[in-house]
């Protein structure tokens, strides 16, 4: 009897049998043994508009926008042209372009415009507004990019003393964002008076705007650049704002023994817990107390410090009695908090205070020498 090897051939299935394959996606690369389609002969403007009908029928979001102006019109005019493509084509385009991208390591802007936007804020002043000026085909010294990294103190001063005309040049020229900026910190009267400038600037020539951009840039170049916004007493104040009261007390006894004066200006930039009654407008009271959690209030009222009793009873007499009644009560169970707990909580209703404040929710009364 003869000895007969079994038969490993895979059976072939019945075609109703045969497993369905999923057609291709935009994110899905052909089997490597599948034969990709030749298409060779597509141009980069018909394999761009393939792929991006391919995104767009599964649903992606494409920002086209961000092209060119011109890739954006050749493309959609390419989309308009293109009629009927086969599925083995449409899949070998996709794997092509899938294939391209995973071969790329980095994309870099396409122009000085877009590389600026990317390091902008990683460069000094001085060389930003010198690569801009290039950018805009102007010389490295260009006026209107001088006036346009001038600090918005500086250009208000500018806008609210040269006349009319000279103001609305000025303010034609900046960015819109920055015009808007500074539109809105001028007040209505001279906000309406500059935009009806602007509308009398329709005729004057550009050499007009030359001398006017010239004579505005060689003012603010006059003017030291400074490495911080806020002046010295106000940032020893913010600092002073946030630490304990014991380092506040000794940082400023120290500060009146070396400037009396600065110390001065300093101590008017503060804005502690013991500040309240005598800063805090009344009819503010409730709104500050919306904005403080009643455990802060706990803490300090359960530490009687002997400085917050005008503070305390402030804020007492201006809630409703019922609110007023219940922190008392809560207030006279709790034993005294140690000072470190009770100077953080201090602190975090007065950055409250401050907090409203900065949003023009509520206002002070000026700090008294």
């Amino acid at each position: 009897m003869t000895n007969q090897q079994p038969d490993t051939r895979p059976v072939p299935l019945p075609r109703a049998m045969e497993p369905v394959r999923p057609p291709l996606s935009p994110q899905r690369a052909l089997p490597a043994e599948t034969a990709r389609a030749r298409i060779d002969h597509l141009t980069g403007a018909q394999k761009a508009a393939i792929v991006v009908r391919a995104l767009l029928a599964s649903g992606a979001d494409i920002p086209l926008a961000s092209l060119p102006h011109d890739m954006q019109a050749e493309l959609t005019q390419t989309l308009g042209r293109m009629r009927l493509v086969d599925r083995a084509t449409m899949n070998a385009v996709v794997e092509e372009f899938i294939d391209t991208l995973g071969q790329v390591g980095l994309s870099f802007p396409e122009n000085l415009d877009a590389a600026l936007s990317l390091v902008e804020d990683k460069l000094d002043q001085k060389t930003a507004r010198q690569l801009r000026a290039m950018s805009r085909g102007g010389g490295l010294d260009d006026t209107w990019m001088v006036l346009e990294m001038a600090p918005d103190e500086i250009l208000l001063g500018v806008l609210q003393q040269e006349s009319q005309v000279v103001a609305a040049v000025l303010l034609s020229k900046l960015s819109i964002d920055k015009a808007a900026r500074l539109l809105t910190q001028l007040g209505p009267e001279l906000a309406q008076s500059l935009a009806l400038g602007i509308a009398r600037t329709e005729t004057i020539g550009p050499d007009t705007v030359a001398r006017i951009g010239a004579t505005l840039a060689d003012q603010i170049s006059a003017t030291p650049l400074r490495a911080f916004v806020d002046p010295p007493k106000k940032r020893v104040g913010e600092i002073l704002n946030s630490s304990t009261p014991e380092m506040r007390d000794s940082l400023l006894q120290g500060l009146e023994s070396a400037d009396r004066v600065f110390a001065s200006d300093v101590r008017k930039s503060i804005f502690t817990f013991t500040d309240i009654a005598a800063r805090v407008q009344a009819r503010d009271v409730p709104a500050l107390m919306r904005s403080v959690d009643d455990a802060d209030m706990l803490l300090i009222m359960a530490y009687k410090a002997d400085a917050d009793a005008s503070s305390i009873a402030f804020l007492l007499e201006n809630m409703s009695k019922r609110a007023a009644q219940t922190l008392q009560d809560d207030a006279s169970t709790l034993p005294a908090p140690s000072a470190q707990d009770y100077g953080a909580a201090a602190n975090r209703v007065a950055a409250a205070v401050r907090a409203l404040v900065d949003a023009e929710k509520i206002s002070l009364k000026p700090a008294e020498d």
